[in-house]
């Protein structure tokens, strides 16, 4: 099912050359960086970074799943994490052996999601834009960070590419054994980041697109559910034994939807606290009580009568401008420094986004769905929430495929036939 033979001998040997390159160079950098990564400060934990590799140490010595805890359980964060990173300890030492093996993994998983990358170009578009966007990968430095730092980003980017690829298979070829797949990925998926449990909600409307019988799709759906029930059903017993509740994901301080309020930051408009006076702007957003939906709720009824334009523009342009037009790309890596970085991030942006624009224009939509539907959804689930660059960076791979696409149409004139084996351009 993954293998690509519509490609010609050069575009292979061109492929292979890319994810060794990709392989290679993130080992290189990860080694020869090291802890440069690290966000945090290992001795004080300060930072999700340190206070993953604090919570994998913790769960080998003393079998306690804690995060911001001490040595007391939590269900705070999910613990795709912890157990991933305490795996990795395990085998090769608490040490700098474990934290080293880890980044090598993740090296790995970038390598393989340039063929992803590649494949899901291959079946949307063509064998073309499935290569050029694999060079564009290859070339993408927030990679190679993403490599090296101790975070959830790189291995839930491929778990996303693979869901995208298992989309397009069961469109295709309908088979029940893919839709299981597809829920283990998902809930593999929400491990890391809870909000890829309603990613299967996408299928209703391709189902409704392609008309599939309603037998067939209570049949899928429900696969679908069993498959990512069973495998979070761990997680939810550990909590149900632990804390004698049921936690469907976490319990996490603080609130995403009351965070996700702050504009750049900043206080609510000024007015807001006559208006509400039971609020205080030092508290405002501390803490973790049971208000704090109503808080948001509060903060954005006053922002959109106040200052409609500048709400209007912060849920709507600019989430994605927060989420895609900012390089995930904390710890420079030579020569590119962070400015640098800043402006390759806008160019490749607006490439992609003029390549989202013309492929609704030239292509048929129905074959653009998986692709859509997937940025649709890791987008538009943010849109509430708190959005920033490290958010956005897994569906940078999503948003390069269009600007590929618009490569290819400018240069496809210029790209001799042989390096993809197809003798004229294919239709889309």
């Amino acid at each position: 099912m993954f293998s690509p033979t519509e490609i010609g001998r050069r575009g292979k040997v061109l492929l292979i050359g890319l994810i060794a390159f990709v392989g290679i160079l993130s080992c290189t950098i990860v080694l020869v960086y090291n802890d440069y990564f690290l966000l945090g400060d290992p001795v004080k934990p300060n930072n999700d970074d340190v206070k993953y590799i604090q919570s994998a140490r913790l769960l080998l010595n003393e079998g306690v799943l804690a995060y911001n805890s001490k040595d007391q359980p939590s269900a705070f964060i999910m613990p795709g994490m912890p157990l991933l990173l305490s795996g990795f300890m395990a085998v090769f030492g608490q040490g700098q052996g474990g934290v080293v093996a880890f980044r090598i993994f993740q090296c790995l998983e970038q390598a393989f999601s340039v063929y992803l990358i590649y494949w899901i170009g291959k079946r949307i578009f063509n064998a073309r834009v499935g290569l050029i966007a694999a060079v564009v990968s290859a070339l993408y430095l927030p990679d190679y960070f993403s490599s090296g730092v101790i975070l959830s980003e790189t291995t839930f980017r491929m778990l996303l590419l693979l869901l995208v690829c298992l989309t397009i298979l069961a469109r295709e070829k309908g088979r029940t054994g893919i839709y299981i797949w597809i829920g283990v990925v998902t809930a593999a998926a929400a491990y890391f980041k809870p909000h890829a449990s309603l990613y299967p909600a996408v299928f209703l409307l391709l189902w409704w697109k392609d008309k599939l019988p309603w037998r067939l799709a209570v049949k899928y759906g429900l696969l679908m559910a069993i498959a990512y029930a069973l495998l979070l059903a761990p997680w939810w017993i550990r909590n149900w034994v632990t804390f004698h509740e049921f936690i469907l994901f976490t319990n996490s301080a603080g609130s995403p939807f009351l965070l996700g309020t702050r504009i750049r930051g900043q206080l609510p408009p000024p007015g807001f606290f006559e208006a509400y006076p039971q609020y205080e702007p030092e508290t405002l957003f501390k803490g973790s009580d049971r208000n704090a939906v109503q808080k948001g709720l509060d903060i954005i009824s006053y922002g959109f009568k106040h200052e409609p334009l500048k709400y209007l523009y912060w849920y709507t342009l600019g989430r994605w401008v927060e989420l895609y037009f900012h390089p995930f790309y904390s710890r420079p890596i030579w020569p590119i420094t962070r400015p640098v970085m800043n402006g390759l991030q806008i160019v490749l942006m607006l490439l992609n986004m003029a390549g989202l624009l013309w492929a609704l224009a030239k292509c048929r939509f129905s074959r653009l769905l998986p692709l859509l539907l997937a940025l649709g959804y890791f987008t538009v689930i943010y849109l509430p929430f708190v959005a920033f660059n490290r958010y956005g960076y897994p569906n940078m791979a999503l948003l390069i495929l269009f600007g590929s696409f618009a490569v290819d149409r400018v240069a496809s004139r210029f790209i001799r036939p042989a390096l993809t084996g197809e003798r004229r351009p294919s239709a889309i």
